[in-house]
């Protein structure tokens, strides 16, 4: 699968298309496969069986859709600029960098040029996500000792 930088949004139509969609597949959401009978324009038909993981990426994307918002589907081995990467975890890409020459994130140069995979990108963030979790933790715990009311 190769990752294709199409940005499409979604018209008016597609977006209604999206919501009634997703309504009918959300009744199904639970299950663990779910058959299904495609028609497409041209008269073909076919019956397929998606797993349920795979359902719940399409209501995700229904969903999306349906709020008029653009889909990008990228595979966990997709390498990323370090602007991609900083846009990702929602920091500025000179505090990227920095992380990337601590070693807090693995990464290769390619000529001048730093790359970083979507999965050691996703792996720190959910580090850091544990940690904040953590910390937010013990300082609930910390507060009720204390008795601080909150």
């Amino acid at each position: 699968m190769t990752a294709h930088n199409v940005v499409h949004l979604p018209t008016a139509d597609e977006m209604e298309e999206a919501k009634v969609s997703s309504r009918t597949l959300a009744k199904y959401a639970d299950a663990d496969r779910v058959r299904m009978m495609l028609r497409g324009s041209n008269g073909e038909s076919d019956e397929l069986v998606l797993p349920g993981h795979v359902l719940q990426l399409l209501l995700t994307v229904l969903a999306e859709m349906s709020q008029g918002n653009a889909i990008s589907v990228v595979p966990r081995h997709q390498e990323l600029s370090t602007q991609e990467a900083a846009s990702i975890l929602n920091v500025s890409r000179p505090f990227l960098v920095g992380l990337l020459e601590k070693g807090d994130i693995p990464h290769r140069k390619v000529g001048s040029h730093r790359r970083v995979r979507l999965a050691d990108v996703l792996a720190y963030k959910e580090r850091v996500d544990e940690q904040r979790v953590a910390t937010l933790d013990e300082l609930t715990a910390l507060s009720q000792q204390e008795g601080m009311g909150y």
